[in-house]
Protein backbone atom coordinates (compact mmCIF):
# COMPACT_ATOMS: atom_id res chain seq x y z
CA UNK A 1 0.00 0.00 0.00
CA UNK A 2 1.32 3.43 -1.01
CA UNK A 3 0.64 6.08 1.66
CA UNK A 4 0.07 9.48 0.06
CA UNK A 5 -0.71 13.08 0.89
CA UNK A 6 -1.93 15.93 -1.34
CA UNK A 7 -0.55 19.44 -0.82
CA UNK A 8 -2.49 22.17 -2.63
CA UNK A 9 -4.07 25.48 -1.61
CA UNK A 10 -6.96 25.11 -4.11
CA UNK A 11 -9.99 23.21 -2.72
CA UNK A 12 -11.08 22.09 -6.19
CA UNK A 13 -7.64 20.67 -6.95
CA UNK A 14 -7.66 18.78 -3.66
CA UNK A 15 -11.07 17.33 -4.49
CA UNK A 16 -10.03 16.22 -7.99
CA UNK A 17 -6.86 14.56 -6.78
CA UNK A 18 -8.74 12.81 -3.99
CA UNK A 19 -11.25 11.47 -6.54
CA UNK A 20 -8.43 10.09 -8.68
CA UNK A 21 -6.65 8.51 -5.71
CA UNK A 22 -9.85 6.81 -4.55
CA UNK A 23 -9.97 4.95 -7.88
CA UNK A 24 -6.59 3.31 -7.25
CA UNK A 25 -6.73 0.55 -4.59
CA UNK A 26 -2.96 0.53 -4.00
CA UNK A 27 -2.91 4.16 -2.77
CA UNK A 28 -4.09 5.19 0.69
CA UNK A 29 -4.76 8.91 1.07
CA UNK A 30 -3.50 9.91 4.50
CA UNK A 31 -4.30 13.63 4.43
CA UNK A 32 -5.21 16.59 2.23
CA UNK A 33 -2.98 19.54 3.16
CA UNK A 34 -3.72 23.14 2.20
CA UNK A 35 -0.13 24.34 2.62
CA UNK A 36 3.44 23.18 3.13
CA UNK A 37 3.30 23.63 6.89
CA UNK A 38 0.45 21.15 7.26
CA UNK A 39 2.32 18.71 5.06
CA UNK A 40 5.47 19.12 7.12
CA UNK A 41 3.64 18.08 10.28
CA UNK A 42 2.32 14.95 8.57
CA UNK A 43 5.78 14.01 7.31
CA UNK A 44 7.15 14.37 10.83
CA UNK A 45 4.51 12.17 12.42
CA UNK A 46 4.37 9.22 10.00
CA UNK A 47 5.95 7.56 7.00
CA UNK A 48 4.63 8.87 3.68
CA UNK A 49 5.56 7.21 0.39
CA UNK A 50 4.15 9.73 -2.07
CA UNK A 51 3.40 13.44 -2.02
CA UNK A 52 1.34 15.21 -4.70
CA UNK A 53 2.78 18.70 -4.38
CA UNK A 54 1.47 21.94 -5.88
CA UNK A 55 4.15 24.49 -6.76
CA UNK A 56 2.39 27.86 -6.53
CA UNK A 57 1.25 28.18 -2.90
CA UNK A 58 1.24 31.15 -0.53
CA UNK A 59 4.03 31.64 2.02
CA UNK A 60 6.11 28.66 0.86
CA UNK A 61 6.13 27.25 -2.66
CA UNK A 62 6.20 23.54 -3.34
CA UNK A 63 9.72 23.74 -4.75
CA UNK A 64 11.05 25.67 -1.74
CA UNK A 65 9.29 23.26 0.61
CA UNK A 66 10.86 20.24 -1.07
CA UNK A 67 14.30 21.82 -0.71
CA UNK A 68 13.84 21.89 3.08
CA UNK A 69 13.26 18.12 3.32
CA UNK A 70 16.30 15.96 4.05
CA UNK A 71 14.55 12.67 3.32
CA UNK A 72 11.49 13.43 1.15
CA UNK A 73 9.01 10.84 -0.13
CA UNK A 74 8.46 10.33 -3.84
CA UNK A 75 7.13 13.61 -5.24
CA UNK A 76 4.76 14.29 -8.13
CA UNK A 77 4.49 18.01 -8.79
CA UNK A 78 1.05 19.35 -9.78
CA UNK A 79 0.85 22.85 -11.24
CA UNK A 80 -0.74 25.05 -13.87
CA UNK A 81 2.66 26.50 -14.81
CA UNK A 82 5.04 24.59 -17.13
CA UNK A 83 7.95 26.95 -16.42
CA UNK A 84 9.04 25.02 -13.32
CA UNK A 85 9.41 21.62 -15.00
CA UNK A 86 13.21 21.65 -15.26
CA UNK A 87 13.71 22.77 -11.67
CA UNK A 88 11.20 20.17 -10.52
CA UNK A 89 13.09 17.31 -12.15
CA UNK A 90 16.39 18.67 -10.83
CA UNK A 91 14.93 18.09 -7.37
CA UNK A 92 14.47 14.42 -8.32
CA UNK A 93 10.68 14.59 -8.68
CA UNK A 94 9.18 11.42 -10.12
CA UNK A 95 6.85 13.34 -12.43
CA UNK A 96 5.41 16.77 -13.23
CA UNK A 97 1.68 17.07 -13.94
CA UNK A 98 0.17 20.12 -15.60
CA UNK A 99 -3.33 21.17 -14.58
CA UNK A 100 -5.96 20.33 -15.62
CA UNK A 101 -4.75 16.79 -14.96
CA UNK A 102 -6.37 13.94 -16.86
CA UNK A 103 -6.93 10.57 -15.20
CA UNK A 104 -4.77 8.89 -17.85
CA UNK A 105 -1.82 11.18 -17.13
CA UNK A 106 -2.37 10.76 -13.39
CA UNK A 107 -2.22 6.95 -13.70
CA UNK A 108 0.98 7.15 -15.71
CA UNK A 109 2.65 9.18 -12.97
CA UNK A 110 1.45 6.83 -10.24
CA UNK A 111 2.81 3.83 -12.17
CA UNK A 112 6.23 5.49 -12.19
CA UNK A 113 6.07 5.79 -8.41
CA UNK A 114 5.00 2.15 -8.04
CA UNK A 115 7.97 1.01 -10.12
CA UNK A 116 10.40 3.16 -8.15
CA UNK A 117 9.12 1.95 -4.78
CA UNK A 118 9.18 -1.68 -5.94
CA UNK A 119 12.80 -1.25 -7.03
CA UNK A 120 13.72 0.18 -3.63
CA UNK A 121 12.03 -2.72 -1.82
CA UNK A 122 13.86 -5.26 -3.96
CA UNK A 123 17.16 -3.54 -3.32
CA UNK A 124 16.46 -3.57 0.41
CA UNK A 125 15.72 -7.29 0.29
CA UNK A 126 19.08 -7.88 -1.37
CA UNK A 127 21.01 -6.29 1.48
CA UNK A 128 21.21 -9.51 3.46
CA UNK A 129 22.32 -11.35 0.34
CA UNK A 130 25.08 -8.80 -0.14
CA UNK A 131 26.34 -9.31 3.40
CA UNK A 132 26.25 -13.10 3.22
CA UNK A 133 28.10 -13.47 -0.11
CA UNK A 134 30.88 -11.39 -1.60
CA UNK A 135 31.86 -13.65 -4.50
CA UNK A 136 30.56 -16.08 -7.10
CA UNK A 137 31.96 -18.61 -9.60
CA UNK A 138 31.86 -18.63 -13.39
CA UNK A 139 32.98 -21.16 -15.96
CA UNK A 140 36.09 -20.00 -17.84
CA UNK A 141 39.04 -21.82 -19.46
CA UNK A 142 37.48 -25.22 -18.68
CA UNK A 143 37.37 -24.52 -14.95
CA UNK A 144 35.33 -22.69 -12.32
CA UNK A 145 36.86 -19.31 -11.54
CA UNK A 146 36.12 -17.44 -8.33
CA UNK A 147 35.14 -13.80 -8.85
CA UNK A 148 35.23 -11.44 -5.88
CA UNK A 149 32.66 -8.66 -6.21
CA UNK A 150 35.02 -5.98 -4.87
CA UNK A 151 37.63 -6.79 -7.53
CA UNK A 152 35.26 -6.26 -10.46
CA UNK A 153 35.68 -2.97 -12.31
CA UNK A 154 32.98 -3.50 -14.94
CA UNK A 155 31.44 -6.20 -17.10
CA UNK A 156 31.26 -6.00 -20.87
CA UNK A 157 28.76 -7.98 -22.91
CA UNK A 158 29.69 -9.33 -26.36
CA UNK A 159 26.92 -11.39 -27.95
CA UNK A 160 26.81 -14.77 -26.11
CA UNK A 161 29.70 -14.19 -23.73
CA UNK A 162 30.84 -11.55 -21.27
CA UNK A 163 34.18 -10.13 -20.22
CA UNK A 164 34.56 -9.52 -16.49
CA UNK A 165 37.15 -6.78 -16.14
CA UNK A 166 39.03 -6.94 -12.84
CA UNK A 167 41.84 -4.97 -11.25
CA UNK A 168 44.16 -7.93 -11.91
CA UNK A 169 43.04 -8.82 -15.43
CA UNK A 170 39.96 -10.22 -17.14
CA UNK A 171 37.81 -13.35 -17.19
CA UNK A 172 35.80 -14.38 -20.26
CA UNK A 173 32.75 -16.58 -19.67
CA UNK A 174 30.07 -17.96 -21.98
CA UNK A 175 26.74 -16.52 -20.77
CA UNK A 176 24.42 -13.58 -21.31
CA UNK A 177 24.53 -10.20 -19.64
CA UNK A 178 21.05 -10.74 -18.23
CA UNK A 179 21.93 -14.03 -16.53
CA UNK A 180 25.06 -12.51 -15.01
CA UNK A 181 23.25 -9.35 -13.93
CA UNK A 182 20.78 -11.47 -11.94
CA UNK A 183 23.67 -12.93 -9.93
CA UNK A 184 25.07 -9.55 -8.92
CA UNK A 185 23.98 -7.59 -5.81
CA UNK A 186 21.91 -4.57 -6.88
CA UNK A 187 23.43 -2.33 -4.22
CA UNK A 188 26.95 -2.84 -5.64
CA UNK A 189 26.43 -3.03 -9.39
CA UNK A 190 24.45 -1.03 -11.91
CA UNK A 191 23.75 -1.66 -15.57
CA UNK A 192 24.53 1.58 -17.37
CA UNK A 193 24.23 0.34 -20.96
CA UNK A 194 22.98 -2.78 -22.72
CA UNK A 195 26.64 -3.79 -23.04
CA UNK A 196 28.02 -2.64 -19.67
CA UNK A 197 27.51 -3.29 -15.96
CA UNK A 198 29.60 -1.18 -13.59
CA UNK A 199 30.80 -1.66 -10.03
CA UNK A 200 29.29 1.44 -8.39
CA UNK A 201 32.25 1.89 -6.03
CA UNK A 202 34.66 2.05 -8.96
CA UNK A 203 32.96 5.02 -10.63
CA UNK A 204 35.16 8.08 -10.26
CA UNK A 205 33.06 10.56 -12.26
CA UNK A 206 30.10 11.03 -14.58
CA UNK A 207 30.61 13.30 -17.56
CA UNK A 208 27.57 13.83 -19.76
CA UNK A 209 26.51 10.41 -20.98
CA UNK A 210 29.69 8.67 -19.85
CA UNK A 211 30.86 7.09 -16.60
CA UNK A 212 34.53 7.19 -15.75
CA UNK A 213 36.64 4.72 -13.76
CA UNK A 214 40.29 3.77 -13.50
CA UNK A 215 41.54 0.72 -15.37
CA UNK A 216 45.24 -0.22 -15.34
CA UNK A 217 46.14 3.26 -14.11
CA UNK A 218 44.26 4.99 -16.92
CA UNK A 219 40.86 6.68 -17.13
CA UNK A 220 38.29 4.41 -18.78
CA UNK A 221 35.02 5.83 -20.11
CA UNK A 222 31.88 3.75 -20.59
CA UNK A 223 28.70 4.99 -22.29
CA UNK A 224 25.42 5.47 -20.39
CA UNK A 225 22.39 4.23 -22.33
CA UNK A 226 19.37 6.54 -22.35
CA UNK A 227 17.21 3.78 -20.81
CA UNK A 228 19.57 3.44 -17.84
CA UNK A 229 20.54 7.04 -17.11
CA UNK A 230 17.63 7.97 -14.81
CA UNK A 231 18.09 4.98 -12.52
CA UNK A 232 21.83 5.61 -12.29
CA UNK A 233 21.27 9.26 -11.36
CA UNK A 234 18.67 8.19 -8.78
CA UNK A 235 21.30 6.04 -7.07
CA UNK A 236 23.72 8.94 -7.03
CA UNK A 237 21.13 11.42 -5.74
CA UNK A 238 20.30 9.03 -2.93
CA UNK A 239 23.97 9.07 -1.85
CA UNK A 240 24.59 5.43 -2.61
CA UNK A 241 27.95 6.00 -4.15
Amino acid sequence: MIKAIIVDDEPLALEIMETYINQIPEIQLIKKCENAFEANEVLKSQTIDLMFLDIQMPQLSGIDFLKTLSNPPCVIFTTAYPDYAVEGFELNAVDYLLKPISLERFLKAVNKVSEKLASKRLEHENVQHDVAEDFFFVKADKKLVKINFDEILYIEGLKDYVIIRQETGRVITLQTMKSLEERLPMSKFKRVHRSYIVNIKKITAILGNMVELMEAGKVKQLPIGKNYRDELLDMINENKL
